[in-house]
């Protein structure tokens, strides 16, 4: 009961950490990645849809995306969606693709992003000791009910700590790629 409650845990930790991974994946660094804009909202219908969803996107060069819609009609609301989006990009509509050049990033633009980035790390964290919260008072149930001694209870503690220690120490690496890719001109 004590392992599954724990393993239960450190799925919902790396689930954490997955979700922190894709969400620096947006945040934009020196080159162009299709992460920047991929899940970027476009209305679509009426309904918020992301955008690798509407178009395909490519990088031709490092400095420049191409949107390539699936449906031609789509180009004005996924040029307005990028317009929206506080990106800072300017689209190019050439009536069949989209292509965004990305400008340099300028130093500081790069500490705001090193902000943000530390933000999210804080996010992903406390994510993190919020799943530690609720599996320690869950195993406190198990341990008021007699089903788990008050030994098992300090042990499976004890091992949710660990775990909680080595998932932030990868966010807090996670971080760190981040910053030094943002900072890199």
């Amino acid at each position: 009961m004590i392992k599954e409650t724990v393993k239960d845990a450190e799925n919902r930790m790396k689930g954490a950490i997955q979700s922190l991974e894709e969400d620096l994946s947006g945040i934009r660094t020196g080159r162009a990645s299709p992460g920047l804009i991929e899940k970027l909202p476009v209305d679509y219908y009426g309904m918020a849809t992301p955008l690798m969803q509407l178009a395909s996107i490519s990088v031709p060069d490092p400095r420049t995306l191409l949107v390539k819609p699936f449906d031609p009609s789509t180009l004005k609301a996924i040029e307005r969606g990028i317009i929206v989006s506080n990106l800072g990009l300017n689209p190019n509509n050439d009536g069949k693709t989209i292509r965004l050049n990305l400008p340099p990033l300028t130093e500081e633009r790069r500490r705001d992003l090193v902000k943000v980035v530390s933000h999210r790390l804080e996010e992903a964290k406390i994510a993190v000791r919020n799943i530690r919260r609720d599996i320690i008072k869950e195993l406190r149930e198990y341990e008021k009910e007699k089903l788990i001694s008050e030994d098992d209870l300090k042990y499976a503690e004890e091992e949710l700590q660990k775990l909680t220690d080595h998932i932030v120490t990868d966010i807090e690496s996670i971080g760190q790629r981040k910053e030094k890719e943002i900072m890199e001109v």
